[in-house]
């Protein structure tokens, strides 16, 4: 796999560490809108470990309108402020916007991870133009910035994965995109109900079986406070307990507001699968 500037190995798991240019954010209420306090976000992230940040400047909940001029100003500059920093950092930014992704490319993104499902279908050609990496995701459809209502499928959940998330990893390789830097993502919540995003979340080898490298952005979400009851600020276990299924299902990357936590998921989930020895073994032993 090959973000950028960046290649990994074929069975790394890497944390994309979230860091939000917004005011509005559902999960931090805007704790990283002010560029220095996200610019510390950033230098934390790196130090518990992850190998990407996913830099937002417009909520995925509606809200205030944000044009593109005003999102290329949110996250454009700090991209190069970060590259400047950290130079072997991966940095993605999470647009759907054609626009605001030539900027950010330009100032030194690698990824450009589009949460809304090719909504803009030029974007597929500034990521080819820029050799950046690119996630194509799945939202059943939906409009950006709006919340599924009464969502159903004529068919099989994840049948309806598979097909949007193909077709889109194959246009963009048809614009030029390098089959290394292209990535899939089910997009949990997004366009789906609970139900649906359990059910594509207990079937996610059907999506790694693809051969594509598989994204998860599992950090926080509806399903999870749906399933075990539980408010936005207290569902880390759930998040966490998914990461691990995921991690044991074959997903590559993972969207997260909590990166030490997931670091060490990721690391037990690798390490029980065979692909990482453990960090010391002393028991028995002596």
């Amino acid at each position: 796999m090959r973000l950028g500037r960046h290649t990994f190995a074929d069975d790394a798991m890497l944390v994309m560490a979230i860091v939000n240019r917004t005011p509005d954010s559902f999960y931090d209420k805007g704790a990283t809108f002010a560029e220095d306090t996200a610019m510390a976000r950033v230098d934390l992230v790196v130090e518990q470990g992850a190998e990407i940040v996913d830099i937002g400047g417009v909520k995925a909940a509606p809200g205030g309108d944000v044009d593109v001029a005003e999102e290329i100003d949110r996250v454009s500059g700090f991209v190069a402020r970060v590259r400047a920093a950290h130079p072997q950092l991966v940095i993605s930014v999470d647009t759907w916007r054609a626009e605001v992704g030539e900027s950010v490319c330009a100032a030194g993104a690698d990824v450009l991870n589009d949460a809304w499902g090719g909504a803009d279908p030029a974007l597929v050609d500034v990521a080819a133009r820029h050799d950046v990496g690119i996630i194509c995701t799945h939202t059943g459809g939906a409009e950006p910035r709006t919340r599924p209502f009464r969502t159903g499928f004529e068919r099989d959940v994840v049948e309806d994965v598979l097909d949007a998330v193909l077709g889109y990893a194959e246009r963009a390789r048809a614009a030029g995109v390098a089959a290394e830097s292209i990535v899939i993502d089910p997009a949990h919540d997004f366009g789906k109900n609970t139900h649906h995003t359990l059910e594509v979340t207990r079937r996610l080898d059907e999506m790694v079986d693809t051969g594509w490298p598989v994204l998860v952005s599992l950090s926080n979400k509806d399903f999870v406070g749906e399933t075990l009851d539980r408010p936005v600020d207290q569902r880390l276990v759930g998040t966490l307990a998914t990461t691990a299924v995921s991690a044991w299902l074959g997903a590559r990357i993972y969207r997260v507001h909590e990166v030490a936590e997931t670091r060490q998921v990721l690391d037990m989930v690798a390490t029980l699968r065979g692909e990482r020895p453990p960090a010391r073994t002393m028991r028995g032993l002596a």
